[in-house]
Protein backbone atom coordinates (compact mmCIF):
# COMPACT_ATOMS: atom_id res chain seq x y z
CA UNK A 1 0.00 0.00 0.00
CA UNK A 2 2.74 2.49 0.93
CA UNK A 3 4.71 1.78 -2.26
CA UNK A 4 1.57 2.35 -4.33
CA UNK A 5 0.92 5.67 -2.59
CA UNK A 6 4.51 6.78 -3.10
CA UNK A 7 4.27 5.87 -6.78
CA UNK A 8 1.04 7.85 -7.20
CA UNK A 9 2.52 10.90 -5.50
CA UNK A 10 5.82 10.90 -7.38
CA UNK A 11 4.14 10.35 -10.75
CA UNK A 12 1.67 13.20 -10.22
CA UNK A 13 2.51 16.16 -12.54
CA UNK A 14 1.55 18.61 -9.77
CA UNK A 15 4.15 16.99 -7.51
CA UNK A 16 6.80 17.45 -10.19
CA UNK A 17 5.72 21.09 -10.57
CA UNK A 18 5.87 21.60 -6.80
CA UNK A 19 9.34 20.07 -6.62
CA UNK A 20 10.59 22.20 -9.48
CA UNK A 21 9.18 25.48 -8.16
CA UNK A 22 10.40 24.88 -4.61
CA UNK A 23 13.89 24.00 -5.80
CA UNK A 24 14.06 27.00 -8.11
CA UNK A 25 13.04 29.57 -5.52
CA UNK A 26 15.16 27.87 -2.88
CA UNK A 27 18.30 28.09 -5.00
CA UNK A 28 17.65 31.71 -6.04
CA UNK A 29 17.05 32.83 -2.46
CA UNK A 30 20.09 30.91 -1.27
CA UNK A 31 22.26 32.44 -3.97
CA UNK A 32 21.03 35.96 -3.22
CA UNK A 33 21.60 35.50 0.52
CA UNK A 34 25.10 34.20 -0.05
CA UNK A 35 25.96 37.14 -2.33
CA UNK A 36 24.71 39.66 0.25
CA UNK A 37 26.27 37.93 3.27
CA UNK A 38 29.63 37.08 1.74
CA UNK A 39 29.75 40.49 0.05
CA UNK A 40 29.49 42.05 3.50
CA UNK A 41 32.11 39.69 4.90
CA UNK A 42 34.45 40.50 2.01
CA UNK A 43 34.01 44.20 2.76
CA UNK A 44 34.91 43.52 6.37
CA UNK A 45 37.99 41.57 5.30
CA UNK A 46 39.29 43.76 2.49
CA UNK A 47 37.84 47.26 2.80
CA UNK A 48 37.80 48.19 6.48
CA UNK A 49 38.46 51.90 5.76
CA UNK A 50 35.21 52.10 3.77
CA UNK A 51 33.20 50.44 6.54
CA UNK A 52 34.87 52.65 9.15
CA UNK A 53 34.15 55.87 7.26
CA UNK A 54 31.64 58.07 9.05
CA UNK A 55 28.32 59.05 7.57
CA UNK A 56 28.01 62.81 7.94
CA UNK A 57 29.11 64.49 11.14
CA UNK A 58 27.68 61.82 13.45
CA UNK A 59 29.16 58.68 14.92
CA UNK A 60 27.49 56.19 12.57
CA UNK A 61 29.88 54.45 10.20
CA UNK A 62 29.04 52.88 6.84
CA UNK A 63 29.34 49.41 8.39
CA UNK A 64 26.37 49.90 10.69
CA UNK A 65 23.66 50.48 8.06
CA UNK A 66 25.22 47.84 5.80
CA UNK A 67 25.13 45.29 8.64
CA UNK A 68 21.53 46.19 9.41
CA UNK A 69 20.83 45.93 5.68
CA UNK A 70 22.04 42.32 5.71
CA UNK A 71 19.66 41.53 8.56
CA UNK A 72 16.74 43.29 6.84
CA UNK A 73 17.51 41.47 3.59
CA UNK A 74 17.39 38.15 5.46
CA UNK A 75 13.98 39.00 6.88
CA UNK A 76 12.70 40.07 3.44
CA UNK A 77 13.74 36.87 1.68
CA UNK A 78 12.26 34.84 4.53
CA UNK A 79 8.96 36.65 4.06
CA UNK A 80 9.13 36.00 0.31
CA UNK A 81 9.62 32.28 0.86
CA UNK A 82 6.94 32.01 3.55
CA UNK A 83 4.37 33.75 1.34
CA UNK A 84 5.13 31.43 -1.57
CA UNK A 85 5.08 28.39 0.72
CA UNK A 86 1.80 29.34 2.39
CA UNK A 87 0.14 30.23 -0.88
CA UNK A 88 1.31 28.52 -4.03
CA UNK A 89 3.17 25.58 -2.48
CA UNK A 90 0.37 24.71 -0.05
CA UNK A 91 -2.15 24.77 -2.91
CA UNK A 92 0.01 22.43 -4.99
CA UNK A 93 0.53 20.14 -2.00
CA UNK A 94 -3.22 19.93 -1.43
CA UNK A 95 -3.74 19.04 -5.09
CA UNK A 96 -1.08 16.32 -4.87
CA UNK A 97 -2.66 14.85 -1.73
CA UNK A 98 -6.12 14.96 -3.30
CA UNK A 99 -4.84 13.24 -6.43
CA UNK A 100 -2.94 10.58 -4.47
CA UNK A 101 -5.91 9.66 -2.28
CA UNK A 102 -8.33 9.06 -5.16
Amino acid sequence: MADDLIQRVTSNPKYQELKSKRSTIGWWLTLSMMVVYYGFILLVAFNKPFLASKMGAGVITMGMPLGIGVLVFTIIITIIYVRRANGEFDDLTAQVVKGALK
